[in-house]
């Protein structure tokens, strides 16, 4: 990977999170799935030496938090490496898996002080899950391996998301409150990847792309999140993170995006399936409630909207 040395002209807006989208292998084929992936989905041209350099670089601007997503990520050849590389660099981790599948070494990795992991969950009904994933047995193998990374006291989250009629995806939030995940969050199936079939724009995103968070694809290309794939200014074999983040066609790209007119969370922060270090554990995926007092918990899960 060729990276521009040159010192960037203007000081950029430093993201809590960088999301590094590792491959678009997957063992599941979500109906909604942003990225695409599926089995048949390929790891792209970023070799492990690439991410090396991109963490390093992530570590230098001082970027707090590295997430692996895909994708499965755990698919991805030499992904462990990935997580000690960031941990050796002082980095926080999380790993958003599906959690279809957790080997011996997997559960050894996610153990890891530093680490914690992310998922996704559909429904308490495993034929509504299994429904979302396309994939029979999915939700059995998923929350099984919920409780286990529970019982094994690693940090997890989780996101809903609500794709059709009847999937009791509001139920599936007290679901995993119940089982002992304090950060949940609900979100609708976004206008990107296959939830669409016209072409993606910036109303599908949070209001946070870019400000919270960016996001290197498969290919190398920078995004302001793995949502806005769409939107991809510059790649990071080809620049430094640095210089793309402190340059024009970055903050040409960001503005693009509207902020949300009254955000939930801490710090303006929207919170979303993909949030990482923005959303305290109180908070779930919704609008704000009508006394605007920026409490979207699990009690204002009602009044929050399907739109935030």
């Amino acid at each position: 990977m060729t990276a521009l040395l040159e010192p960037p002209t203007t000081k950029p807006l430093v993201p809590h999170v960088i999301e590094l989208e590792i491959t678009g292998e997957c063992q599941l084929v979500c109906e909604h799935c942003f990225a695409d992936s599926g089995p048949a989905g390929t790891h792209g041209v970023m070799t492990q030496a690439d991410w090396f350099g991109v963490i390093d670089q992530a570590t230098e601007i001082g970027i707090a938090t590295v997430q692996l997503i895909g994708g499965e990520p755990t698919t991805f050849p030499g992904w462990a490496g990935l997580v000690d590389h960031a941990l050796s660099r002082g980095r926080k981790v999380e790993i958003f898996s599906n959690l279809y599948h957790v080997s011996a070494k997997g559960w050894a990795v996610f153990e890891h002080p530093g680490v914690s992991l992310a998922t996704s969950y559909y429904s308490v009904n495993a034929g509504e899950h299994d429904k979302v994933t396309k994939t029979i047995g999915s939700h059995e193998r998923t929350r099984a391996n919920i409780v286990e990374a529970i019982r094994r006291g690693i940090p997890i989250r989780a996101g809903i998301v609500g794709v059709h009629d009847g999937q009791l995806e509001r139920l599936a939030v007290n679901e995993l409150h119940s089982l002992g995940i304090e950060r949940v969050t609900l979100d609708y199936a976004r206008g990107v990847g296959r939830s669409t079939k016209s072409v993606p724009d910036v109303s599908a995103l949070c209001g946070n792309c870019g400000r919270g968070r960016l996001a290197i694809m498969p290919d190398g290309s920078v995004s302001p999140c793995v949502l806005g794939r769409f939107l991809k200014p510059a790649n990071v074999r080809e620049s430094s993170l640095a210089s793309i983040l402190a340059g024009p066609e970055w903050a040409a790209v960001v503005a693009t995006i509207p902020e949300r007119a009254e955000p939930c969370g801490p710090n303006g922060g929207p919170c979303s399936p993909s949030d990482q270090g923005v959303c305290g554990p109180g908070y779930t995926m919704g609008g704000c409630p009508p006394n605007d007092s920026n409490d979207c918990s699990p009690a204002n899960t009602e009044a929050c909207g399907p739109s935030y």
